[in-house]
């Protein structure tokens, strides 16, 4: 490929300048994936389907996952439809897709059909399960697919059922972006031997190696008391959150040795032998519990003033509406405004290269460039209503 590595100033092209991917239109973990990919630079063209893909009827308008797309709306129970998928396939690196096991085949987009067309392509399977076992033709959710490989079970107090988390672990990080590091990683091996993958994305899986930490904490006989009561589960009270006298709240993650002793000296408790053994487990519930009446006596920015220039891994615990106006994140510009909504900065970030600037989606808004330039002529009205 001929073309200067360097633009806009010498900064370099965005690292996916030059990918073409496919998004059949779904919800959760596979548009994250596809933000991901088209916030560095990807060109993403998602096929939406009549009447909308969020079960939810949520605006997508303001949807921060649809971000950076193309858009064209096609019947999939349209022949001339399929035609016009596989058609984009021939010209894309990769195609996106998170139907349960089985519909795509019967659409008639499977991976040995498509692979066909384009030998080259990564073909990107997005499920809860995976495309087989017991439970693959099973439906479900990001709560199900953490509750049976131990993700689930390690939140919240001992003795309580388990907190629903956001789906943080299961969609979007055992999910989206799992794939998306599958998929990039297809896409270096198919351009070095030619010949594509078919990645089989399981969030259940993904959040499970996601675990692998607290599997190395386990066999170090470091988290092997009941739910709430190991290091980094909130049974340690140097790590764990704190209610503030305004009703803020303060996270403390005063792990080694160095933070722990200056957070003891910042509180004036240096001295108390409550806390002279940091890794005393049965001292853990009444050094919490003093921690929590300690922070309870004033508000959130008072300790901020006295803990934050300590450098004893103390943090406010911040809203969503409260994080974009932080110091740090202003600095940063880590939270971005794209057609009047705010949303994250695309993350990560990659020295002297230019960023992709995120734009909201529109329903259908590259129909007949994107028709026009696989040679197809706008077809009847039905193959997209």
């Amino acid at each position: 490929m001929n073309r200067p590595d360097r633009i806009d100033g010498g900064l370099m092209r965005p690292v996916l300048d030059g990918v073409r991917v496919i998004e059949l239109a779904g919800i959760g973990p596979a548009p994250f994936c596809a933000m991901m990919l088209a916030d560095h630079g990807a060109e993403v063209i998602r096929i939406d389907r009549p009447g909308g893909s969020d079960p939810l009827a949520q605006d997508q308008r303001c949807d921060v996952l649809l971000r950076s797309r193309r858009s064209i709306t096609l019947d999939l129970k349209q022949p001339e439809a399929i035609e016009i998928v596989a058609k984009l396939v021939e010209t894309a690196d990769g195609l996106i897709e998170g139907f349960r096991p089985g519909v795509a085949e019967r659409l008639g987009l499977g991976p040995d059909i498509l692979m066909q067309r384009n030998p080259a392509l990564v073909y990107g399977r997005m499920t809860g399960w995976g495309q087989d076992g017991p439970l693959s033709d099973k439906a479900g959710h990001d709560l199900n697919y953490i509750s049976i490989n131990g993700c689930l079970g390690a939140l919240g107090a001992d003795g309580t059922p388990p907190p629903p988390p956001l789906n943080l672990i299961g969609d979007y990080g055992g999910g989206g972006m799992m794939l998306a590091f599958g998929f990039v990683a297809a896409l270096l091996a198919a351009r070095q031997s030619g010949e594509g993958r078919v990645i089989d994305c399981s969030m259940a899986e993904g959040s499970a190696a996601l675990m692998a930490g607290m599997w190395s904490l386990t066999h170090n006989g470091m988290w092997d008391k009941g739910r709430g009561q190991n290091l980094l589960d909130g049974g340690a009270p140097f790590y764990a959150c704190y209610a503030c006298a305004d009703g803020g709240f303060v996270a403390i993650g005063a792990i080694e040795a160095q933070f722990y002793a200056r957070l003891v000296e910042a509180l004036g408790l240096d001295g108390d032998p409550l806390f002279a053994a940091q890794h005393d487990h049965a001292r853990w519930p009444a050094m919490k519990a003093r921690l929590a009446e300690i922070f309870a006596s004033a508000p959130r920015a008072s300790w901020t003033e006295r803990l934050l220039h300590r450098d004893c891994c103390y943090t406010e615990v911040l809203t969503m509406a409260e994080a974009p106006m932080h110091d740090h994140n202003r600095a940063r510009g880590s939270y971005l405004e794209a057609d009047g909504w705010m949303q994250p900065h695309p993350a990560p970030r990659f020295a002297d290269t230019r960023v992709v600037a995120p734009r909201m989606w529109q329903r259908d808004s590259d129909r007949m460039e994107i028709l026009a330039e696989i040679g197809v002529a706008d077809p009847d009205r039905v193959v997209a209503e």
